[in-house]
C-alpha cells in the first residue's frame, strides 16, 4: 500500500475511533460536558482527515470544541449566573456545541398572547444577562422569537419579530452596546415539539437568546507559540 494511503487511514481511524467513544460516553454527561464533546468529535473527524500521523485528530479536537467562539472563564461565571437567575422560572441555560450560552425563554413569563410587550416576570432575568455586558469587547448576542403554528406568517412572524426586538431594546438600555445585538423573528418555523398539541404549541411560544464571546483577532493571526509541555497537557 502507498505511503500517503496508508497513512491516511490511520488518521481517518484515529478520528472514527476519537468520534465513537465521545458518542458512547455522551450518555452519562451533562448537557454542557455533552456539548463540548460533540463539537470535539466534528473535529477530531476534520483533523483525522488533515493529519498523516493521527495528530491531526488530537489538533481538530481542540477547534471542534472551540466552534469560532470561546467558551472563556467569564462566559463560566455568566452560565453559573443565569441559571441561579432562572431557576424555577423553566428557562433553560445551556452551553451550544459552538460555545454559545443560550437561554430558552418559555412564552408563559415573556409575554402575553399576541403581545411584544415584556412581562414583569423577564425583566430580572433580562437585568443579570445585561450586567457586566457593556464592559466585555468582543460579546455578541442573538435574540430569536418564535410562535407556535396558530394563524399564518402574516400574523406568526411580524410578532416574533416584534418580541425580538423588545428583548433587544431592553438590554441595549442596560448597556449592552447596541451594535453588538442581532434580532431576528423565525415565526412559527423550527418548532421544538408538536404544534398538535397544546403542550407542544407552548414549548414552541418562546425566545432563544445567545450570548458569544469573540476570540480576539490576533489569536488567529499569531504563530502558534513553541510549547515543551507533553500533548494532552495543558500549558501554563
Amino acid at each position: 500500500m502507498p505511503l500517503p494511503l496508508l497513512a491516511f487511514s490511520r488518521g481517518a481511524l484515529v478520528a472514527a475511533t476519537t468520534s465513537a467513544m465521545l458518542l458512547a460516553g455522551c450518555a452519562n454527561m451533562s448537557e454542557t460536558q455533552r456539548n463540548s464533546a460533540i463539537g470535539a468529535g466534528v473535529g477530531a473527524v476534520a483533523g483525522g482527515l488533515i493529519g498523516g500521523n493521527g495528530t491531526g485528530a488530537v489538533i481538530g479536537a481542540g477547534v471542534g470544541a472551540l466552534g469560532g467562539y470561546a467558551w472563556s472563564r467569564y462566559m463560566e461565571n455568566k452560565r453559573e449566573q443565569m441559571q441561579q437567575a432562572t431557576a424555577g422560572t423553566g428557562v433553560q441555560v445551556s452551553q451550544t456545541p459552538d460555545n454559545q450560552l443560550k437561554l430558552n425563554i418559555p412564552n408563559d413569563i415573556s409575554f402575553a398572547t399576541n403581545s411584544a410587550a415584556i412581562e414583569p416576570r423577564l425583566r430580572p432575568i433580562l437585568d443579570q444577562f445585561a450586567q457586566g455586558l457593556g464592559q466585555q469587547p468582543g460579546m455578541e448576542v442573538t435574540i430569536v422569537g418564535y410562535t407556535d403554528s396558530t394563524g399564518n406568517d402574516a400574523i406568526n412572524n411580524p410578532l416574533s419579530l416584534a418580541r425580538a426586538n423588545s428583548v433587544r431594546d431592553y438590554l441595549a438600555a442596560r448597556g449592552v452596546p447596541a451594535r453588538s445585538i442581532r434580532a431576528e423573528g423565525r415565526g412559527s418555523h423550527d418548532p421544538i415539539a408538536s404544534n398538535a398539541t397544546e403542550a407542544g404549541r407552548a414549548q414552541n411560544r418562546r425566545v432563544e437568546i445567545y450570548l458569544a464571546e469573540r476570540a480576539p483577532a490576533q489569536a488567529h493571526s499569531a504563530p502558534p507559540p513553541a510549547y515543551n509541555t507533553p500533548v494532552g497537557q495543558p500549558a501554563r
